[in-house]
């Protein structure tokens, strides 16, 4: 690309505009998963630069929302989903895994969800990751005794999810630092598990990155980190659903801005690049 900027530069000198960047940086952060009791997965945290663009082609840009939470009806509980997909042109970036209810597995997903156990059944395994995208949720490493549960915290970016026990549930795994808006800022955390046991309700905390940390109503992951949904245990009405997802490009700033963007990003020059970031989808063509 140096022969980009030096045309650039000569061009500048000469009067002339700026010419349009061949390749960018990008940052896919997709929706963390919701959960019932399990903690909910990260979403899946995509990141690299040299990617190759083409003048006059416009690029679709989708931020992927977070999970829903179980919430209480009258027929029981309705089951928590998994956080959606968020895109960037060819690079797809997977929702996170939503943990599950009682006695199950966590289900996969760009981080996976944690796994539950109760009632004395089998222990719920954590749910499996995208490749490159995240780690799996924690186990249910103990069974669950009468009217007790034992849940694994979600998966992160950076870090699986801790496993849980009766009295301990699992914390959610660490999210993925970036700094390609101008501040670190960590990304697709997972959250807390929740779990009963002899001593009563008890609540881990959600990784970095935004995973919620449980609560007795249930926590949101932060919004716009992919961070996945804290869990409440089976007897409260309220679970946490998953934060929505982020893309992010950027490019020298020897470089002219996009003729044209949707989906109402916001967009600045700082620190020698020009900044793209969308919190909602749309679409940009160079």
């Amino acid at each position: 690309m140096w022969w980009a900027q030096l045309l650039n530069s000569v061009t500048c000198m000469l009067g002339g505009s700026l010419v349009s960047p061949s390749t960018i940086e990008y940052l896919v952060v997709a929706g963390g998963g919701g959960t019932a009791i399990a903690g909910g997965g990260g979403g899946g945290y995509r990141t690299a630069s040299g990617f190759s663009v083409s003048p006059g082609s416009p690029i679709t840009v989708t931020v992927g929302a977070g999970g829903t939470a179980s919430v209480k009806s009258a027929g029981g509980y309705t089951t928590p989903t998994n956080g959606s997909n968020s895109v960037f042109s060819s690079i797809t970036s997977t929702g996170g895994g939503y943990g599950t209810s009682v006695d199950g597995a966590g289900t996969a997903g760009g981080s996976g969800g944690g796994g539950s156990s109760t009632n004395a059944s089998a222990g719920g395994t954590g749910g499996t990751a995208s490749a490159g995208q995240g780690n799996a949720g924690g186990s249910a490493t103990t069974n669950g005794g009468a009217n007790q549960q034992t849940t694994g915290g979600g998966g992160g970016a950076g870090a699986v999810g801790s496993n849980g026990s009766v009295n301990t549930p699992g914390a959610g795994g660490n999210g993925s630092t970036s700094s390609i808006t101008g501040s670190s800022v960590t990304y697709a955390g997972g959250g807390g598990g929740a779990s009963t046991g002899a001593q009563g309700s008890f609540y881990a905390a959600g990784g970095t990155g935004g995973g919620a940390t449980a609560a007795s109503l249930g926590a949101n992951g932060t919004a716009n980190t992919g961070g996945g949904g804290g869990g409440g245990n089976s007897t409260n009405g309220t679970k946490g659903a998953g934060g929505s997802g982020f893309v992010c490009i950027r490019y020298p700033d020897t470089f002219a801005l996009a003729t044209s963007s949707t989906g109402s990003p916001t967009i600045t020059t700082s620190g020698g690049y020009r900044i793209y970031q969308w919190t909602g989808s749309g679409s940009v063509t160079f």
